[in-house]
């Protein structure tokens, strides 16, 4: 999911050198909330590890 969120910000930062500011516009809203998304579910795997007994690496 990280890796989605690069492909959407390098693809934005693309088109806002090139000028196409509603693309650049979606594309970079799109990679937020996939960054967001990944944050969550990382924070989320890494509370569930410790509930288990195994310390978070």
């Amino acid at each position: 999911m990280l890796g989605w969120a690069l492909t959407f910000l390098i693809v934005a930062l693309i088109a806002a050198a090139l000028g196409f500011g509603g693309i650049a516009g979606a594309s970079a809203g799109i990679a937020k909330i996939l960054f967001i998304v990944f944050i969550i579910l990382f924070v989320v795997a890494m509370i569930a590890r410790a509930l288990r007994g195994r310390p978070p690496v």
